[in-house]
């Protein structure tokens, strides 16, 4: 074993008496400390804590800053994570010189909306920073593909038969007309050209989401606020946005700022799926220009029956909708497969999404394709 893995050994064992037989540098002794003091356990009863973050909000801006300084942006989050979870350092999050260490990314924003409730005001408009920098990245990855994904499904749905020239599929016109090739002339004539037909501009298609504001919904959330402001963007769409627990608020007059969407929610609490279908059943006026995406894990805790059963009313009216059990990098969480199979046999597809995919998962329902591949790729 060559001495750069041996060092990593070393590293990653934290020992001294580790077999290694590698001693450190003073700067792997220092990185070395940082990792310490997250991941060494705890000593036994009576023994010298050797490392550690402690309840010192000082220390751990310290120790934030010192992992900045020695692993990269990716590897920093994971162990802002691990210290939330492991060291129970939720309540310094809601001191604002932390924060401003802290490395943004949206499991932190899922944390420090959890935490909405009890934020003091002086914290405040520093996690409203923290949200916004999240935000504003995840918004200049994805919020341009999704609104391109849509506008296609929207303005390039219908084909024609006798396009103008703008409107020409070229693509699908030439593999309309290969039986027409010429060698003479060395090309394919066009007998027939096929085209985009265009959309009614006065048709507006409207846009539901349900969003499932229960504890383990935080990434699906994050992403769904800003996936509902990036629709409520195009005047082609009319966007509703609802958040639900076991009560419904509708944040759709707040879509003009996923940030502000956000702190409008409130994570925890209990979950009452059919309350929320209710409400948005009742914000139906178009039921087959109509897109409902529930993002659930679809633990029922009202009633079960009658949740089924308005699905069933909903589909029958001629809305589209679609079940997304979570709408997260880290796939699909825990959810009810009870539920999920019972809205399968109602035609409700219901699948985890990756952000990425979301626009194009969007076009697709749009143009009212087939989603079972969505619902196979996920499994």
């Amino acid at each position: 074993m060559n001495d750069e893995r041996l060092r990593r050994w070393r590293l990653v064992l934290g020992g001294d008496e580790d077999g290694t037989g590698v001693g450190l540098d003073a700067e792997d002794s220092k990185m070395d400390g940082v990792l310490a003091a997250l991941y060494q356990p705890e000593p036994e009863s009576g023994a010298p804590r050797s490392a550690g973050l402690g309840a010192s909000a000082p220390r751990v801006a310290r120790w934030l800053g010192d992992i900045r300084a020695y692993f990269p942006s990716s590897i920093v989050q994971v162990m802002q994570r691990d210290a939330v979870d492991r060291l129970g350092l939720k309540r310094l999050l809601l001191e604002p010189e932390l924060l401003s260490a802290v490395e943004p990314d949206v499991h932190l924003v899922g944390t420090l909306l959890s935490l909405n409730s009890v934020m003091p005001e002086r914290t405040k408009e520093t996690a409203r920073d923290v949200v916004r920098k999240v935000v504003d990245d995840l918004e200049s990855r994805l919020g341009e593909p999704t609104r391109a994904a849509v506008r296609g499904a929207l303005d390039r749905a219908a084909r024609s038969a006798r396009p103008r020239h703008a409107d020409i599929d070229w693509g699908k016109t030439v593999h309309a007309n290969l039986r027409n090739y010429s060698p003479e002339l060395r090309t394919v004539v066009p007998e027939r050209l096929v085209g985009y037909g265009r959309r009614n501009k006065s048709i507006q298609r409207d846009v539901i989401l349900a969003i499932d504001q229960s504890g383990s919904m935080a990434e699906s959330v994050v992403y769904a606020s800003l996936f509902g402001a990036v629709l409520a963007s195009m005047r082609a769409l009319r966007t509703r946005l609802i958040a639900f627990d076991t009560a419904v608020v509708d944040l759709s007059d707040l879509l003009d700022d996923p940030v502000d969407v956000l702190f409008g929610t409130q994570l925890g609490g209990g979950t009452d799926i059919n309350r929320a279908l209710a409400y948005s059943q009742g914000l139906i006026t178009k039921p087959e220009d109509t897109l409902m995406v529930l993002v659930s894990d679809l633990y029922e805790g009202g009633n079960r029956e009658e949740m089924l059963t308005r699905v069933r009313m909903i589909v029958e009216s001629g809305v589209q909708l679609v079940a997304l059990l979570a709408l997260a990098d880290s796939g699909a969480p825990s959810y009810d497969h009870d539920n999920a199979a019972a809205f399968a046999a109602l035609g409700v597809p219901a699948f985890a999404c990756t952000p990425d995919r979301f626009g194009d998962l969007l076009a697709a329902a749009l143009r009212r394709e087939d989603l079972s591949r969505w619902d196979s790729d996920s499994a």
